[in-house]
């Protein structure tokens, strides 16, 4: 049976690889592409996301969303992504364009529409915020969300304390982690160490010779290098793919666990921290198997993957 994806994205390098595996997954359908800003400005990230669908013969419609977080001015990660968030290849432009519905309509359409799909958010939760405070009433329609966010228990890729994705926007976060979606949270630290596609996989995929291929490895030239820079570590550390991985596969996250999780918006130390009670030292039930309406607005943590096969469904997509 097909199922229907809505995917929240501010289109840079790995979004874009995210893009391909839900685009060429033979069972899915993605139903909208929605842009919001985040590691580029809002229209540079529509204009990857077109390009991307382009690129796959996909039909995806694509809407933009919000240009800013809630309450802070923009802030982007085009050191690590690139200016154009594709890497700087200088790609020409898209043939296609945004529609006209804003993102935050199209969501909460597109899911009215298609109840009991699968949200998979790839940048910060701005649109999804806005989607929530106007239609609450979607929290009942969708059957997962997957979010590539977070850091529960280790470090920050953007402050000591924060992932980018919370940190940009952290008071959307609270909203969308306090709203009682099914929220499984992706977070930054399951990209790394094995998981990177080491410099061995990079030459594999580039001998696939595909159109996806070259273009995966291409656009992330920027990621490859900041990432070694930021990390230490040699190869590709791609967080929104492995989210993807895990919407496309549930069973590809080996270890899960579900938590009472709250996002820090106040402290400037620690803005954007995601704050996981794993050991239950808060004595919330939300820490616990029992349900109630209470307990129903927690997380499901992925804390492993599955390696091998998340980067089998990657290849799968470039062949």
């Amino acid at each position: 049976m097909t199922r229907t994806f809505l995917i929240d994205t501010d289109t840079a390098s790995d979004d874009a690889v995210a893009l391909i595996m839900a685009l060429r997954h033979p069972g899915v359908e993605v139903k909208a592409i929605t842009v919001v800003s985040g590691n580029v400005p809002l229209a540079q990230a529509c204009t990857n996301a077109l390009y991307t669908v382009e690129l796959c013969g996909a039909k995806a419609p694509v809407y933009a969303g919000a240009s800013k977080p809630l309450l802070h001015g923009a802030e982007y990660a085009d050191w690590f992504h690139g200016k154009d968030g594709l890497g700087d290849q200088n790609y020409e432009a898209p043939q296609s364009k945004v529609r006209p519905e804003h993102a935050v309509d199209a969501i909460i359409r597109t899911v009215a529409e298609n109840p009991r799909l699968t949200l998979v958010t790839l940048g910060p939760l701005t649109n999804i915020a806005l989607a929530l405070s106007k239609a609450p009433g979607i929290v009942k329609q969708i059957e997962r969300c997957i979010v590539m966010g977070g850091n529960p228990c280790c470090e920050g890729n953007v402050t000591p304390a924060a992932e980018f994705n919370i940190y940009v926007d952290p008071e959307a976060a609270q909203i969308v982690f306090s709203s009682g979606l099914k929220i499984e949270m992706v977070g930054w630290q399951l990209c790394r160490g094995d998981a990177n596609v080491k410099e061995e996989e990079i030459a594999m995929i580039r001998k696939m010779e595909t159109p996806l291929a070259r273009f995966a490895m291409d656009c992330n030239r920027s990621a490859i290098a900041a990432n070694k820079a930021q990390t230490g570590e040699i190869g590709l550390a791609l967080p929104d793919p492995v989210a993807m991985a895990v919407a496309l596969d549930a069973s590809i996250a080996t270890s899960v666990s579900q938590h009472r999780v709250e996002i820090e918006t106040g402290s400037e130390l620690t803005r954007g921290q995601t704050v996981v009670d794993k050991l239950d030292v808060g004595g919330d039930e939300r820490n616990r198997g029992r349900w109630s309406e209470r307990t129903a607005r927690r997380s499901l943590i992925v804390w492993g993957i599955d390696i091998p096969r998340w980067k089998e469904l990657l290849y799968e997509s470039l062949r």
